[in-house]
């Protein structure tokens, strides 16, 4: 019933928070009440980008190790790895620098009116002779085949110069 939900979301704010020992207690409780372990697993493979994200690239790897192990050996032996990745995630830094500028991104998206600007010719793939001849691919650099970063722009022009990390929602 609710409180399913309730624990799980007592969870995710204790790991948010930091709170190593709060976060063992709600995993414990949920698992010994007989939550399904992988359903706690996928919720920490969303937690690894949704709230730690780049502040810890591994947390993700750790997540989706900790899915794996749950599932090839189940309950109750894999209660210590959702218990060691659920200590890891409490302790891990946190940033949610990814999960907002995607979510600028989407809100750019919905609030865009008319067609969808096209991918600029330069960035388009010319798997054809009437692609290429029709201008695809022209002037694009191929980045590593230059020692420094080349100047080339990667948005529509009608978004150019727009930064979706420091874009803020109101």
């Amino acid at each position: 019933g609710e409180e399913h939900y309730n624990c799980i979301s007592a969870l995710h704010k204790s790991m948010r928070g930091s709170d190593e020992n709060a976060s063992l207690y709600w995993l414990a409780r949920m698992l010994e009440g007989g939550e399904d372990p992988l359903y706690v697993a996928r919720r920490l493979v969303r937690f690894a980008s949704e709230d730690i994200g780049l502040a810890d690239p591994l947390a993700l790897t750790q997540a989706v190790a900790a899915y794996q192990g749950c599932h090839f050996i189940g309950m109750p032996e894999c209660e210590v790895i959702l218990a060691q990745c659920v200590v890891y995630f409490a302790r891990a830094p946190k940033s949610i620098e990814v999960y907002r500028a995607y979510s600028n991104v989407k809100e750019c998206l919905r609030m865009h009116t008319g067609p969808l600007p096209p991918v600029p010719l330069h960035l388009r793939n010319a798997s054809t002779r009437l692609m290429k001849n029709l201008g695809y691919g022209k002037g694009y650099k191929y980045n590593p085949m230059y020692k420094e970063p080349v100047e080339q722009d990667y948005l529509p022009e009608e978004l150019k110069g727009t930064d979706f990390f420091k874009e803020r929602k109101t």
